[in-house]
């Protein structure tokens, strides 16, 4: 496994690494990388090219995590591998990075899982089981990988049990008061729109930021089939999360006005121009700097649309309007997301039983 060096214009030496290894199809394949400060450098950078090409067990767990990334590039959006690889290099890799994929068992798994339940902040407080359960299942999908690709026997993952939960014990929203005390703090109208439409159509802010003035239909709808992100600096517009995310859906009349208004004053604005112009990052400050300002208990700039959900349920909407005005791919998604706002329909329901018992002339004999 030699390197080589070489001398730059300005006299500095570095080193190179140059071999040849089978790719995937069994070719020949000749790999020749500069630019490595040591010898040591080039040399661990053909060891681990090598150990990424050879589906074995004794593969270091970073190059099986690199052969993942690489390989979920391809299948996954920018903004879902952005979120995969920040869980994975700060809650995964610190603790497996010197591991070969051999030694992960589920022993080694459910250790793991007990530093992350035993965490607290500097305040005590824990992580929340929804981001145990979002950290967990990024591990598992590696492991997954593995089982499919590496011969690994079984997900050790499986072995070692869950952790966390897929929906939190209580849901932060807003009622229709509480968020009136904070959009009369909001004097920029820009940003007011923006957020009386995350709160009275419960769009995600994806959603949001991709409208043009070609999505405000006429029909008092706004149509929703793109989402934007910013990743590494590049700003995206890409297919919404799901299919059934492709939606029209009617809003009031009065934020119908308030839109078309605000669009009419963008001077030279085109039918395909972002009507905010503004990024993620900043509606979400903005949100969180009006939110102290009007003294409210503190919520996720996402919850406007949980508080936009339960605003329906309250107005005795069914689930399944709430699925499709959502975007959910399917009622059970909304269910199950929205379940812990149901409790006192169940009541309703028997006290209307009892109505109309009470309501027949005529009981049946008991």
């Amino acid at each position: 496994m030699p390197a080589y060096k070489y001398t730059l214009k300005n006299g500095k030496t570095m080193w190179y690494a140059n071999f040849y290894c089978k790719d995937w199809t069994g070719e020949n394949k000749h790999i020749c990388k500069r630019g490595f400060a040591t010898q040591r450098e080039a040399k661990e950078f053909e060891r681990s090219y090598l150990n990424r090409q050879e589906a074995s067990l004794d593969i270091p767990f970073t190059d099986l995590v690199e052969n993942y990334m690489e390989d979920m590039g391809h299948r996954l959006k920018p903004t879902t591998m952005e979120s995969k690889m920040w869980f994975i290099k700060s809650k995964v890799l610190p603790y497996f990075s010197k591991l070969k994929l051999s030694d992960i068992d589920s022993l080694t798994i459910r250790q793991w899982q007990n530093e992350l339940l035993s965490y607290r902040d500097e305040n005590g407080k824990p992580y929340s089981k929804t981001y145990l359960k979002s950290v967990n299942n990024q591990m598992s999908a590696i492991m997954n990988y593995a089982v499919q690709h590496y011969g690994l026997r079984m997900n050790p993952c499986h072995g070692a049990g869950s952790i966390g939960s897929s929906h939190a014990d209580e849901m932060n929203i807003w009622t229709l008061d509480e968020y009136n005390q904070f959009i009369a703090c909001e004097k920029r109208s820009a940003f007011r729109v923006a957020f009386d439409t995350l709160f009275y159509t419960g769009m995600r802010k994806g959603e949001l930021l991709a409208l043009t003035p070609s999505d405000i239909l006429p029909e008092r709808r706004i149509r929703i089939n793109k989402n934007f992100a910013v990743v590494k600096g590049e700003e995206l517009i890409m297919e919404p999360k799901t299919p059934k995310s492709n939606r029209n859906i009617a809003i009031p009349e009065f934020l119908y006005k308030e839109i078309t208004e605000y669009v009419s004053k963008l001077y030279g604005i085109k039918p395909g121009d972002r009507i905010f112009y503004f990024t993620s990052s900043a509606l979400s400050s903005e949100f969180k700097k009006l939110s102290e300002e009007a003294g409210l208990p503190h919520i996720r700039l996402h919850d406007l649309r949980h508080s936009h959900a339960s605003m329906l349920i309250d107005m005795g909407v069914q689930p399944l309007e709430i699925a499709e005005r959502l975007g959910h791919e399917s009622v059970k998604t909304t269910l199950d997301t929205y379940s812990h706002l149901y409790p006192e329909k169940d009541t309703e329901l028997a006290s209307n039983l009892d109505k109309l018992w009470d309501s027949m002339e005529n009981h049946p004999e008991e």
